[in-house]
């Protein structure tokens, strides 16, 4: 039935419209665009200095002002409608494209406000680095690669696998992903941090509780040319590819480590055919890496995660399989007693809470 239908439709789109109001609560927009109200009706406004940076400002906040209380007045109003023609079917069929169309502004309105930063519609590089305890710690960065793969494949990212570095006897020591498709360094700047895994161990024949740990690093890709790198400051070594690929793997010494001797940064590509195109993919990275520091730098942000220890003072979230189910992000507190649909990339609900407790 078409009521059926409709209801299932706000159903649906009820956990985007509660994240909105709840970050909307927390934004405090409300009162700054009231706060801003007052000021440009002051008869001496024309006078300040700040007039056109103030009245862009007003001007932003009053249309997202305008948006969420559209929203809220229309999300009551098609309730209210839907209950009071659940039986009558010409009135339903009116009311549906108003529902679909609520639906889409929900969606567009969500990442409009909790993406609103300038690098958020940017692509990113993701990498994940085993911590201390060789086979349990590699097992588990592999498990944490696999996550992001099945995010990224669920919200249709494109994925380039730009290093992989196998473990000792399973998972890997470190793999570096290039993730792209609008808004990706927005939903996955949240994974920055130390993630830390507690489990029967799989390796252990006495069946012993493991704790592993593993780093995942998030930074948006830099346009080109953002900052001069003097070629006299890298140290550039080739080596042979390892990990799954085509027939030039293991051939040629086609893969590219880029070490940049100021900063010790280094990033290293062995995806694509050429060592030239590796090189090309390399600097890239390099560009986004130093940029990120530049900028945190700027702002006095902690150190960077990769200069972090691998330990339990920085970790961000905690994912425990024994003696008890749980995933719980240790900056929100928000809980999923289903691990494995988390481990299986339903992130989803992490991200937004996140976003929602963070954005600004």
């Amino acid at each position: 039935m078409l009521i059926d239908d409709l209801q299932a439709k706000l159903k649906e789109i009820e956990p985007d419209f509660l994240a909105i109001k709840e970050f909307w609560q927390k934004s405090k927009i409300e009162n700054q665009y009231n706060d801003l109200t007052q000021k440009i009706n002051q008869e001496d406004f024309w006078q300040n200095p700040n007039q056109a940076k103030i009245l862009k400002k007003y001007q932003q906040l009053k249309e997202l002002n305008e948006k969420y209380n559209q929203i809220v007045q229309n999300y009551k109003e098609n309730q209210e409608l839907l209950e009071l023609f659940s039986h009558n079917e010409t009135e339903l069929a009116k009311i549906k494209p108003e529902i679909l169309n609520l639906c889409n502004k929900i969606r567009k309105f969500k990442l409009e406000i909790l993406l609103n930063k300038p690098e958020d519609l940017k692509n990113c590089f993701l990498s994940i680095n085993s911590g201390a305890g060789g086979t349990e710690s590699q097992d588990w960065a592999n498990m944490l690669l696999r996550m992001y793969l099945r995010f990224c494949e669920k919200e249709n990212f494109k994925v380039d696998i730009l290093d992989y570095q196998a473990g000792d006897e399973a998972g890997i020591k470190s793999a570096t992903l290039f993730i792209k498709g609008k808004y990706t360094y927005g939903f996955l700047k949240s994974e920055n941090g130390i993630h830390r895994l507690v489990r029967i161990s799989p390796f252990d024949a006495n069946k012993r509780r493991h704790t592993s740990f593993a780093a995942v690093t998030v930074i948006p890709e830099a346009k080109e040319k953002q900052i001069e790198i003097n070629e006299n400051d890298l140290r550039i070594d080739t080596y042979k590819a390892g990990g799954a690929g085509g027939q030039h793997v293991n051939k040629t010494d086609s893969a590219v480590r880029i070490t940049h001797i100021p900063t010790g940064i280094v990033v290293q590509c062995q995806n694509e055919r050429s060592q030239i195109q590796n090189k090309q993919t390399a600097m890239k990275m390099l560009m986004a890496k130093l940029i990120e520091k530049k900028e945190r730098e700027q702002k006095e942000q902690e150190k960077a995660i990769e200069k972090k220890k691998i330990e339990w003072g920085s970790q961000i979230r905690s994912y425990v399989l024994h003696p008890y189910k749980m995933v719980k992000d240790l900056r929100t507190n928000y809980e999923s007693f289903q691990p494995e649909l988390v481990l299986d990339g339903e992130l989803i609900n992490f991200i937004e809470k996140y976003l929602v407790e963070f954005t600004n």
